[in-house]
C-alpha cells in the first residue's frame, strides 16, 4: 500500500506530514510526499521521498512585496495549474492520496486523485474552516465581514461563492481538459463529508457541523536533537529567558526591537528565533541569544514564556511544554489559536498584530504570573501525542478496508 501526501505552504504545514508519514511507514505503509521544495532538507532528515513542487514557499511569502488579497486570483490559479501538473506523476503507484493546506491546491488534489479513482481525504488543523451552520466562518478571503447576515448558513455559503469567485473557472477549466465534469461546491469538493481534524481536542476542540469529522489529535512526533551546546550554555548562563518567535512569516514591524526592550523592561533574558524573517539582535549585550531551527519540544519547558505568532504547531508544542504562551496573532487561524491560549488560561492574546514596548510588556507580565505558569503545566498533561498514530490507522483501515474516512 503507498499513500500520497500533499501540502502547501511550510513547516507548520509540513511538520504534520512528517508526522503522518513516520507513523504510515510504522504500519507497512509507502509514503511519498508533494511539497515545495523548501521542504526537502526536513522530508530528508525523516527519511521520507518528496516530489517537490511548485515554487519556494519562503520565496514566494517574503519577496521584496508581500502578497495581498488582490494576488489572490491569480495566486490560486497558479497553484491549480501547478498541481494538476505536477502532482499526476507523483499518485502514479499509489492507493489513496491525503491533502492539507489550501483549498486551491487542495481541489486540484482531489481532481488528479479522481481521475486517478483512488480515494482521497482533507485533514485540516483548526476547526473553524469546518463548515457548520452553527457557527460563522472567518471572513473570505480579501472581503469585508457580513455584519448583517446572522444566518450562519447564509455566511458560509458566501465563503463558498468567494472561493468559486477566485478559482472555480481555473479549476474547471483543467478539470474539463482531463475529462471530468465542473465543481460547483467548492468547500463540499475540498473538504468532503468526512475530513480530519488533526488538532488537538483540548486546544482545538471540535465544534458542532454536519460533516463526520475525526478528531485524531495533533499530529507529532517526538524530537530527539539535543539543543546546541551555545544555547545550552546560555540557558545554564542565568534564569529561564523568554523564547520569542514569528516561524516563517513575516514579522511585525520593528519586532525585534520591540520584543527585546519588552523583555527586559521586566528584567528577562531573550532567546531570539530568526526565523524566515531573518529578525537579529539589536545590540551585543549578553542577555540575548538568537537561534535558528532549534527542537522546540526540547526549549519551550526550559524558558519562562513564549512569544509567537500562534500557528498550530507552535501553540500545541508550547501548550504540551507547559510554557505560558504571549500570542501576536498574524494571519488566518492564529487569532483563533491565540482565543484559545487565553481562554485555557495559558498564556495572553495580544490585541492586535503589531505590538509595541508598553503593549507587549503587559501582556508578557500577565503571561509570567504564577497562577498562568500553574495552569500552563496543569494543562500540558491533557495535550494528546498520539494524534499521528490514530490517523495513520484510519487511513490504512479506510483503504485497505472501504471504511470512513474516505471520499471516492
Amino acid at each position: 500500500m503507498r499513500v500520497l501526501l500533499s501540502t502547501t505552504g511550510s513547516r507548520g504545514d509540513l511538520e504534520p506530514l512528517v508526522a503522518l508519514a513516520v507513523r504510515l511507514r510504522a504500519l507497512d505503509v509507502q509514503v511519498r510526499v508533494c511539497a515545495p521544495p523548501d521542504t526537502g532538507e526536513r522530508l530528508a532528515e525523516a527519511g521520507v521521498p518528496l516530489v517537490p513542487v511548485g515554487p519556494s514557499t519562503r520565496a514566494m511569502g517574503h519577496g521584496k512585496k508581500a502578497p495581498s488579497p488582490k494576488d489572490a486570483p491569480r495566486l490560486s490559479a497558479e497553484a491549480i495549474a501547478t498541481q494538476f501538473e505536477q502532482v499526476p506523476a507523483a499518485v502514479e503507484g499509489c492507493d489513496a492520496v491525503v491533502a492539507t493546506g489550501l483549498l486551491a491546491a487542495a481541489v486540484a488534489v482531489r481532481s488528479v486523485a479522481e481521475k486517478r479513482g483512488i480515494p482521497y481525504v482533507y485533514a485540516c488543523h483548526c476547526p473553524i474552516y469546518l463548515p457548520s451552520p452553527h457557527y460563522p466562518p472567518p471572513p473570505p478571503l480579501g472581503e469585508p465581514p457580513a455584519r448583517d447576515v446572522t444566518d450562519n448558513r447564509v455566511l458560509w455559503e458566501r465563503n463558498n461563492r468567494s472561493a468559486y469567485q477566485r478559482f472555480g473557472d481555473p479549476l474547471n477549466s483543467r478539470r474539463a481538459a482531463i475529462g471530468l465534469p465542473p465543481v460547483e461546491d467548492i468547500f463540499g469538493y475540498g473538504y468532503t463529508d468526512r475530513p480530519l481534524l488533526a488538532a488537538d481536542p483540548v486546544l482545538a476542540p471540535l465544534r458542532p457541523t454536519d460533516l463526520d469529522v475525526v478528531q485524531t489529535g495533533a499530529w507529532i512526533l517526538p524530537d530527539e536533537r539535543p539543543l546546541p551546546v551555545e544555547l545550552e550554555a546560555f540557558l545554564a548562563a542565568g534564569p529561564p529567558p523568554v523564547y520569542v518567535g514569528f516561524g516563517s512569516l513575516r514579522a511585525p514591524a520593528d519586532a525585534a526591537r520591540v520584543a527585546i526592550e519588552s523583555i527586559r523592561a521586566l528584567d528577562r533574558r531573550v532567546i531570539l528565533s530568526r526565523g524566515w524573517a531573518d529578525l537579529a539582535l539589536i545590540d551585543d549585550r549578553d542577555d540575548c541569544f538568537v537561534v535558528g531551527e532549534v527542537n522546540q519540544q526540547a526549549l519551550f519547558g526550559r524558558v519562562a514564556a513564549v512569544v509567537h505568532h500562534g500557528g498550530v504547531g507552535t501553540t500545541t508544542v508550547a501548550t504540551r511544554a507547559g510554557a505560558p504562551q504571549v500570542v501576536v496573532p498574524q494571519i488566518a487561524d492564529q487569532p483563533y489559536f491565540a482565543g484559545r491560549v487565553a481562554a485555557l488560561g495559558v498564556g495572553v492574546a495580544h490585541d492586535g498584530p503589531t505590538p509595541t514596548v508598553e503593549s507587549l510588556s503587559a501582556a508578557l507580565a500577565t503571561a509570567l504570573a504564577p497562577e498562568i505558569r500553574a495552569r500552563a503545566s496543569a494543562v500540558a498533561g491533557t495535550i494528546r501525542t498520539d494524534g499521528a498514530t490514530v490517523a495513520a490507522k484510519l487511513l490504512r483501515d479506510a483503504v485497505t478496508q472501504e471504511t470512513p474516512p474516505v471520499s471516492v
